[in-house]
């Protein structure tokens, strides 16, 4: 567990108290929403950025050879593990 310590604008940090926003579950929530936002628009950037490189589409033989890549990595890792 980590202990962070903020400073707060005096009336920002009662208005805050008052509607429990101080605790450490709802920092917690806050902080996780946070980053599944930022998660989600990194996301669907890439995926704009992808979609504006036109490249062709994959046939089904190469979807494959990916498939099969990944699978071969897990199980590579999970040998050493």
């Amino acid at each position: 567990m980590t202990t962070i310590t903020i400073e707060l604008p005096e009336d920002l940090a009662e208005e805050a108290r008052r509607h429990g926003l101080l605790a450490a579950s709802a920092v917690e929530a806050m902080i996780r929403e946070t980053l599944r936002r930022r998660a989600a628009r990194e996301l669907l950037e890439a995926a704009g950025e992808l979609a504006a490189a036109e490249l062709p589409p994959l046939t089904l033989a190469e979807i494959q050879e990916e498939v099969d890549a990944v699978r071969s990595r897990r199980r590579q890792r999970a040998a050493r593990a």
